[in-house]
């Protein structure tokens, strides 16, 4: 599948009074105002599309200067992180740098376009999209498992012949030991 949009961060200058407006205005839903290393922040969403509220504390984490608003960076959420990676990086985009550890819930790839706009890569999806991978596991692409009912090769593999006859030949020699009981009650 192609890489989707459904991430869009502000730089803002009052993060409550920002998230009330978004909320009422548009009725998204939000988590509670965090505060973070470099950032408070606080996540909206419409259920596809996570809206990232940042009050930045200083230029630190946000490359703007200290009260700057509008939009920060933007991101697309895709199935497989190293692949769009290539892709990008061979359009002409730049590593910019990682913000967490790729296990990490709010993982976030950063590059560069060619014009130095910041946009990110995420395979888990952003809190509150209908996309969002919950308790995701690994590394950069989500864990593939088999669908529900199926055997995996090996639970469906036979057994070879000798195996078969081997366990047949050790119940007919228990049965021949051991007595069988009746089940009357």
């Amino acid at each position: 599948m192609a890489a989707r949009i459904r991430h869009i961060a502000l730089c803002v200058k009052d993060i409550k009074a920002t998230a009330d407006f978004y909320e009422k205005a548009f009725g998204l839903k939000r988590t509670p105002i965090r505060e973070g290393a470099t950032a408070w922040n606080c996540y909206m969403s419409d259920g596809e599309v996570n809206l990232a509220l940042l009050q930045y504390k200083s230029e630190v984490g946000s490359g703007v200067p200290k009260g700057w608003v509008g939009i920060h960076h933007f991101g697309f959420q895709c199935d497989d992180l190293p692949a769009q990676q290539e892709k990008v990086e061979a359009a002409g985009a730049e590593f910019f740098y990682d913000l967490g550890a790729p296990e990490d819930e709010g993982f976030e790839r950063k590059f560069k376009d060619p014009n130095g706009i910041v946009f990110d890569l995420n395979w888990k999806g952003w809190q509150l999209t209908r996309g969002k991978i919950k308790n995701a596991v690994g590394g950069l692409r989500p864990a593939k498992s088999a669908p529900a009912g199926k055997k995996s090769a090996a639970a469906r593999k036979k057994p070879a012949r000798s195996k078969i006859a081997a366990a047949a030949k050790k119940v007919s020699k228990r049965s021949a030991v051991r007595p069988r009981r009746s089940r009357s009650r």
